[in-house]
């Protein structure tokens, strides 16, 4: 039994660098957040910069001026936007990855029984943050 049990160990701790995308995930999404805040502040200066420069135009130079910075701070905002949700996918995709894993390492604890079962187990849920 014990070899068993530590032929499953073994075969969890190959799948380590999987058990830390919990800490990963919430990390990329602090990163993101950060990111995406960052860029939307950049946004909004070079936003509120090329306004104030448009203000020394006249007429229809003016007002194609503000159109154009109107424009450029909505392409910001939305390469803002995708870059955020980009990150949130992959930090989605880290977390369905551990619990997929999580789910076959318990799996693999099926097969043993008693004490040995209940450390396998244990040894599942630290190792995949469960």
């Amino acid at each position: 039994m014990k070899i068993r049990h530590a032929a499953i160990l073994t075969s969890m701790m190959l799948a380590l660098p999987m058990a830390a995308s919990a800490d990963l995930d919430k990390a990329v999404e602090k990163r993101a957040e950060a990111q995406y805040d960052a860029a939307k502040k950049r946004a909004e200066l070079e936003y509120d910069s090329s306004k104030e420069r448009c203000r020394a135009l006249d007429g229809n130079a003016r007002d194609v001026c503000v159109k154009e910075a109107e424009a450029a701070h909505t392409h910001a905002m939305a390469d803002a936007e995708v870059k955020r949700k980009a990150a949130e996918a992959q930090a989605d995709t880290l977390e369905d990855r551990a619990e997929a894993n999580y789910k076959a390492a318990k799996e693999r604890c099926d097969s043993l029984s008693g004490s040995a079962k209940d450390s396998c187990l244990a040894d599942a849920k630290v190792l995949y943050r469960q």
